[in-house]
């Protein structure tokens, strides 16, 4: 099992980022993916989830009408786009089958919004 998470940077209060996930290893398209994410001095948390199919997702209080998740079942690549950013979504940005049913995780991809 690989994931591969990119698109991560610096950007200003307010600013958007996409962060993309490319998955390996398993069957992609019969896993519940999510995004999850650890700031410093913090517990990894999860942030959203999107069902196999793509049609349903769900959200963290924290981030819901400002992140959406979506799955590309063809590429086996899932993707986050985040908008109007806040200095708390500052965090290591990490993907992975909602059930954690691998044990491995990515190197993940740091998402710094500050001004």
């Amino acid at each position: 099992v690989q994931l591969v998470e990119s698109g991560g940077g610096l950007v200003q209060p307010g600013g958007s980022l996409r962060l993309s996930c490319a998955a390996s290893g398993f069957p992609f398209s019969s896993y519940e993916m999510s995004w999850y994410r650890q700031a410093p001095g913090k517990e990894r948390e999860l942030v959203a989830t999107i069902f196999r199919t793509g049609g349903i997702a769900r959200y963290a209080d924290s981030v819901r009408g400002r992140f959406t998740i979506s799955r590309d079942n063809a590429k086996n690549t899932i993707y986050l786009q985040m908008n109007s950013l806040k200095p708390e979504d500052t965090a290591v940005y990490y993907c992975n089958t909602y059930g954690l049913n691998f044990g491995s995780w990515g190197q993940g991809t740091q998402v710094t919004v500050s001004s």
